[in-house]
């Protein structure tokens, strides 16, 4: 099969995302499928890459880690042409993501969708952030679905709520796929000896984006309390990012600043390294939508203390491989920690932690992915426009013109309605006449 890949980050970004195409990539090309990635230009790719086309790109964009691609599909034509798709994969709904769909349409594919990312999370990083860009984020997600065949969610979670926002129905939950067995193999005295942590502590880590959406001030908080009530523990944070220094904030308003220790943003063995030099993995993030990071760390035999969060709690079983607690308190999660130091329960709960992660293996979640394909292509049929005549050709992009046109529709008119129920007065009745209805699907 030849599977056209459309997504917004790309190596040597270090994200979830990123990581989970090329975990994808590397999986389906190992069991004999072509993949070709459209992505963006970034300053540090490799330098010959056979499988990737490159968009140009504006980098750190408004000082995230993210890079905005301007994309140019008439300059992507002859590659995919070249290619001859048989499926195009978006990894977006935006950006690239409206590329993937214009190829999709013009060349007759069938598009499947990876929701990966909770839009509405990130909109501090647009200007003009507010509960109307948030409530935009979420339509355009929602109403991209609508365009694909096919959609995965990485979670059950993730899929309830696209349904709850009447997404397109055909959903499939399919995890992004973590590299157990690589994950398995680490030395966890590198970064003790490295960071004079002695053999015998008790370590709470943390490995991700230091970003604002990671809740990682009440992370800190809970760990800080921790480790006023353990004076021997430590906390290890694995990652970079603009929230690195309200952590630094918080523990040092505890006195335990002496005992944190920031590695910056680690990659290959190092990381996994540093995750076996932890004893238990803490995690409180809202924003995700499955919680890679979480797989990784029971990959490594960590047990898991985490906030109840879509995209978590699938993972997380309480007192089975960690501890999940319903909601943000500090002083619980503190006390779930130190519970922690207890090595004979924590061995038992990381041992059931390292079962759990077989499930996300990266070769069983492409083999996932793989029949996702197949159902979209057994419904409509692969049909490519790449051979066809000029004529043929322009009738299939003045097509996806079209679908994008109605889709813009779509969302104006979702917009429309959700601004309409969030500032109607209170005494205007549902569903008196003039008021918006819901989008056409």
């Amino acid at each position: 099969m030849n599977i056209l890949m459309f997504t917004n980050t790309y190596c040597p970004i270090v994200g979830g995302v990123s990581e989970s195409v090329q975990r994808l990539k590397r999986q389906l090309q190992a069991a004999g499928h072509r993949v070709l990635v459209v992505a963006p230009r970034l300053s540090g790719q490799p330098e010959h890459e056979t499988d990737v086309v490159r968009v140009v790109a504006m980098q750190h964009f408004n000082g995230s880690d993210f890079s905005l691609p301007v994309p140019i599909p008439g300059q992507l034509y002859d590659a995919i042409e070249t290619f001859e798709p048989d499926i195009v994969h978006s990894h977006h709904p935006f950006l690239l993501g409206d590329t993937a769909a214009r190829a999709a349409e013009t060349y007759g594919l069938p598009l499947v969708f990876s929701h990966h990312t909770l839009y509405e999370h990130y909109t501090h990083y647009v200007p003009g952030d507010s509960p109307r860009m948030q409530r935009f984020a979420k339509a355009l997600a929602t109403q991209y679905t609508w365009l694909c065949d096919e959609v995965i969610a990485p979670s059950e979670s993730i899929r309830d709520l696209l349904w709850q926002r009447e997404a397109n129905p055909a959903i499939t939950v399919v995890p992004s796929g973590v590299d157990t067995a690589h994950f398995a193999r680490g030395d966890g005295m590198v970064w003790r000896h490295r960071l004079g942590l002695p053999g015998e502590a008790f370590v709470i880590g943390h490995l991700g984006r230091l970003a604002l959406e990671k809740n990682l001030a009440f992370l800190a908080e809970a760990v800080a309390r921790a480790l006023v009530v353990q004076p021997e523990a430590h906390f290890l944070v694995v990652g970079d990012g603009e929230a690195g220094h309200v952590m630094q904030d918080v523990v040092h308003r505890h006195g335990v600043e002496g005992r944190v220790h920031f590695t910056g943003r680690l990659q290959g063995q190092d990381l996994i390294d540093a995750l076996h030099a932890m004893d238990v993995f803490a995690f409180a993030s809202h924003s995700e939508t499955q919680g890679m990071v979480v797989a990784e760390a029971m990959a490594s035999g960590l047990p898991v203390v985490a906030v109840a969060a879509p995209g978590v709690r699938e993972v997380v079983l309480d007192g089975y491989n960690g501890r999940l607690l319903a909601e943000d308190d500090a002083e619980a999660m503190a006390e779930a920690l130190v519970g922690l130091a207890d090595a004979g329960w924590r061995e038992a709960l990381g041992q059931a932690a390292q079962v759990t992660a077989q499930a996300y293996d990266e070769r069983c979640c492409a083999e996932r992915c793989l029949a996702v394909y197949r159902q979209a292509i057994a419904r409509g049929g692969p049909f490519t426009h790449a051979d066809d005549g000029g004529w043929d050709r322009v009738r299939g992009r003045l097509g996806a013109e079209w679908q994008m046109l109605c889709y813009r529709g779509r969302l104006l008119r979702h917009l429309v309605q959700e601004e309409w129920q969030q500032e109607r007065p209170t005494w205007w009745p549902s569903g008196r006449q003039g008021e918006p209805g819901l989008p056409p699907k």
